[in-house]
């Protein structure tokens, strides 16, 4: 490998920040990358970087619900014909959807360093650009994780408008018929539902007026199941199944 090709390749420090942002790391790599934006600032920097570079990918995902017979196909390709979804097995093992995860994380990193190398810059008017400007309409990404470190929604927060962006990573409907609801937590106060969400597609939530000065860094955002309905009386029953706290 050449010095030139050493220079394009990202620093380890970048690829780990890229990947705290992606929500692919487990749950004790997670924390020690999250310590670490705490006390060091060059990290906590690269970290910043990354959810600004990965944030507009949000308002481009448009999921799409795969036929039910496209996994045994998947599977008949792969050689695992035995392996149907319905029975468990390799699709419902949490190793694999986490090797998906991980692949396909990796694979968006390498798509954006190479978006990255050099090219011509336009010409802008010199009062366009400001010393120390934020990048147009970036927003930091805030990843809500299970319990066990694995990524269950991105959220975009826009406190100019008020409203959050929720991006589902796609799961299994709850066996018992429940359905998720998401919940704004500020610091020392009760969480305000901000509505139900589904599990397979994205939804941009309107945080009512009075509650939008939450939207700021030290709030949780969090995700329960709870009736078809809602929470009956305003408060939530049922688990936290997701938890963040928000990225600003």
């Amino acid at each position: 490998m050449s010095d030139q090709d050493q220079d394009l390749e990202p620093p380890d420090d970048d690829l780990l920040a890229a990947e705290l942002v992606l929500g692919v790391l487990n749950a004790a790599e997670r924390r020690s990358a999250q310590a670490r934006g705490e006390s060091d600032p060059v990290f906590a920097q690269r970290i910043g970087r990354w959810e600004r570079r990965l944030e507009p990918w949000l308002a481009d995902i448009e999921p799409v619900a795969a036929p039910a017979h496209l996994w045994t196909q998947i599977c008949q390709r792969l050689g695992w014909q035995g392996n149907d979804p319905a029975r468990g097995g390799l699709w419902q093992s949490l190793a694999f959807w986490r090797a998906a995860a991980a692949f396909a994380g990796m694979a968006a990193i390498v798509a954006i360093w190479v978006a990255r190398l050099p090219s011509p810059a336009p010409q802008l008017p010199v009062a366009a650009v400001q010393p120390g400007a934020a990048e147009p309409g970036a927003r930091p990404v805030t990843t809500l994780a299970h319990d066990d470190g694995s990524p269950g929604w991105l959220a975009s927060v826009d406190r100019i408008h008020g409203t959050v962006l929720m991006v589902p990573v796609p799961g299994r409907p709850d066996a018992q018929g429940r359905v998720p609801e998401l919940w704004l937590i500020p610091p020392g106060k009760a969480p305000r539902s901000l509505g139900l969400l589904p599990i397979d597609k994205t939804r941009t939530v309107a945080v009512p007026a009075d509650v939008r000065s939450a939207l700021a860094s030290g709030s949780l955002l969090a995700i329960t199941l709870e009736p078809p309905g809602g929470a009956p009386h305003g408060a939530p029953t049922g688990p936290i199944i997701a938890k963040g706290a928000i990225q600003i």
